[in-house]
């Protein structure tokens, strides 16, 4: 078989399987794991796949997001390392974007002390935690007010991120993969367009959960991104290809738990 043979079998195949292995399409296709690793990463660079450790499934399908009250309890020790990590990225003076979410509120927090920022956010969330805590210079987006995620969204908001030069821009999302950030938010969309455009820095900050996920709408491709701060979830594989498209890559470790003894 030639490889776009190929390449449809293992997407037929993979349609109510859940995940195939390397070991059953290498069976399957009579080809060498070389062959089918690279069939698997063509598949994953046009959306049709995702990588999973020694296999690969179909792309999760998202219809819609979490509310900001239930997306605040998933994956939190990952988030507190992503937002630990992506501090450190942030240069004296910055005017930074931080984007609506609870991975972006990590880095919120963080940056409290600092009075020598410019932050500009469309989350309501971040906005009331900064004017409460911090003495920065604060700027909210406004646009159409998104309530199940405390926050701004549609061309009002876009417009206002447009009129600022970002030192650096923290993006969230819902879904990625190596064709980039999706969402199944129309209104999102040129929200998370205008961020990428007007920043010198674009940072993804996210769990690896979103991997793997897709969303109806493609709003950031992966090279619009300079780098990625992430949990230590991704394949090796993925890894590998992102890296190799320059854009560099950060995985941030969760804490240990202490000993209880330590704690009490």
């Amino acid at each position: 078989m030639i490889p776009a043979e190929r390449q449809t079998l293992i997407v037929a195949r993979l349609t109510g399987r859940g995940v195939l292995s390397i070991a059953e399409l290498t069976e399957l296709l009579g080809v060498s794991h070389m062959t089918v690793r690279r069939d698997i990463q063509q598949l994953e660079r046009e959306g049709r796949v995702m990588s999973v450790a020694g296999g690969v499934r179909l792309p999760e399908k998202i219809s819609f997001e979490p509310s900001h009250t239930t997306k605040f309890t998933l994956a939190h020790a990952e988030k507190v390392a992503i937002g630990r990590m992506a501090l450190s990225m942030v240069p004296p003076a910055a005017v930074i974007y931080l984007d609506a979410g609870t991975t972006t509120l990590e880095i919120a927090q963080g940056l409290a002390p600092r009075e020598d920022i410019a932050v500009v956010t469309n989350d309501f969330v971040i906005a009331g935690l900064l004017s409460r805590e911090s003495n920065c210079r604060l700027y909210h987006t406004g646009g159409e007010v998104e309530r199940e995620n405390q926050s701004c969204v549609g061309d009002p908001a876009a417009e206002t991120i447009r009129r600022f030069n970002f030192d650096i821009a923290f993006i969230s999302t819902s879904s990625f993969g190596l064709r980039g950030v999706s969402t199944p938010s129309e209104n999102k969309v040129a929200v998370k367009r205008a961020i990428a455009q007007s920043a010198a820095r674009s940072v993804l900050v996210t769990d690896s959960s979103k991997y793997g996920r897709i969303g109806t709408f493609n709003a950031v491709p992966l090279e619009a991104l300079s780098a990625i701060v992430i949990d230590s979830g991704l394949p090796d594989s993925v890894r590998t290809a992102i890296r190799a498209r320059g854009i560099a890559l950060h995985i941030a470790e969760p804490e240990a738990a202490l000993p209880r003894e330590l704690t009490a």
